[in-house]
């Protein structure tokens, strides 16, 4: 039996399930940050793998979907901190746009925490060393740290699930005592 030209061009995009995968991972990805398909573009060039916004549309909408390079995979990888595997891999359970989203946040927002508490314990340190070459400043510098971070937490900062404990510890004594809600107004 002969073949036609229709069957030729049905083998021609006739595509591998691992790259329908890799375009359902970029819309999902991209949905769960929020981010608009320009968004993206602009995201993959600042990360040297430019494509267009035109180009995303048609990888994750097209009919056919457009193709995705080796430089365009490596770049998802890159913007969406991912390997190339977890691209490629089905969505599967992770199809829920909400709950990806919702995780891609709070990962955001660890990793701005974890940099935030290394400032911390930078200047932490900082007061540390000034403290030792200033002796007679450091009971005035651990009551003046604890007393603006009980104020700025409404009195709330030695229950805060957030408090560091090597600031705690530092602060030691200095910090005031936990206030007994039903003793307060003794």
């Amino acid at each position: 039996m002969a073949s036609g030209k229709g069957d030729d061009a049905r083998a021609a995009n006739t595509r591998p399930p691992v790259e329908d995968n890799i375009a359902e991972r970029v819309k999902l990805e991209r949905e769960a940050r929020g981010w608009s398909t320009v968004t993206l573009a602009e995201k993959m060039a600042e990360a040297g793998h430019p494509i267009g916004q035109s180009a995303i549309w048609r990888i994750e909408s097209g009919k056919p979907r457009r193709r995705v390079n080796t430089d365009e995979a490596l770049g998802f990888c890159k913007v969406f901190d991912m390997t190339l595997d977890e691209l490629a891999s089905p969505p599967g359970q992770m199809a829920n746009p909400v709950i990806r989203r919702l995780v891609g946040q709070y990962v955001e927002l660890w990793k701005e925490w974890r940099a935030l508490g290394k400032s911390m314990d930078d200047v932490q340190d900082q007061l540390n060393e000034y403290t030792k070459a200033h002796p007679d400043q450091d009971v005035m510098v651990r009551h003046l740290l604890a007393h603006e971070l009980d104020v700025a937490s409404n009195g709330d900062f030695h229950r805060h699930k957030g408090a560091r404990g090597r600031l705690i510890r530092w602060l030691g004594d200095y910090f005031p005592a936990a206030k007994d809600p039903d003793t307060a107004d003794e």
